[in-house]
């Protein structure tokens, strides 16, 4: 209910799968559910309210066309949603609670692993970094060094910088002006920018209001080498992308 950009608007059962649906429908290769709010200053919910909210989803979801990530911190959560038939788990912890490398080596799932500094709930307090670009790829290479050493093969890992997640907006542009520069890690990389209190505060729009600049904040990461968007308007960006390819790649 308070997710940050669309708190409500799909919190029950039919609600969001009807949203995967439409999601699908307009394009997007992944879809992406998660069952408790990580924005800045959300309080947790327990592992129950998660459970109760995500798996009836994922349970009509099951036939979809598209593979389904789950956003979960929870090793208790991730077992549930893979049994259920997810195929990816997306953890803002980087896998770092204790048990969910343990889950997630059994299965052959996709994994995403997300930098943030703090908790939701206190992280946009006061970021601080001594180089954000260096601290960043440090802790993210590390995670995908101990998710190897576990035993779990490179092609299933992409790595997430956090926009947003314990940044400031000066972290957010210096994160995005260098993102090429994480092409070391070795890794896909995510961009997740969409409709953030960033680019509202770069153009003084609400987040219902964000559409053009999302876009050029999805650009600007693909030119700088992300592989996957998280995005909330899917028909859209797939267009701006569209084009940019064309232009980009000169058929042979």
């Amino acid at each position: 209910p308070d997710s940050f950009t669309d708190g409500g608007q799909f919190l029950n059962r039919e609600q969001a799968v009807a949203q995967a649906r439409r999601l699908v429908e307009a394009g997007a290769a992944i879809i992406d559910i998660g069952a408790e709010s990580t924005r800045p200053g959300a309080a947790p919910v327990s592992e129950d309210e998660e459970l109760g909210r995500l798996l009836p989803v994922l349970e009509d979801l099951r036939e979809l066309a598209v593979p389904i990530s789950i956003d979960t911190r929870r090793p208790g959560v991730m077992g549930a949603a893979l049994a259920a038939g997810a195929s990816m788990i997306n953890d803002i912890e980087a896998l770092t609670a204790p048990g969910a490398l343990a889950v997630v080596v059994a299965s052959d799932c996709g994994l995403c692993l997300m930098h943030k500094q703090g908790d939701p709930a206190t992280m946009q307090h006061a970021p601080t970094y001594g180089d954000v670009v260096a601290d960043v790829k440090a802790f993210l290479a590390e995670r995908i060094a101990a998710v190897r050493d576990a035993g779990i093969a490179l092609e299933r890992i992409v790595a997430d910088v956090g926009f947003g997640f314990g940044k400031t907006e000066a972290h957010n542009l210096t994160l995005l002006r260098r993102l090429a520069e994480f092409s070391d890690l070795g890794v896909p990389l995510l961009a997740g920018l969409s409709r953030k209190s960033t680019l509202g505060r770069i153009t003084g729009r609400t987040v219902d209001d964000r559409l053009a600049a999302s876009l050029a904040a999805a650009l600007l990461a693909v030119q700088a080498g992300a592989k996957i968007l998280r995005v909330h308007d899917v028909r859209e960006t797939r267009d701006v992308l569209a084009v940019w390819d064309a232009v980009t790649n000169e058929p042979s």
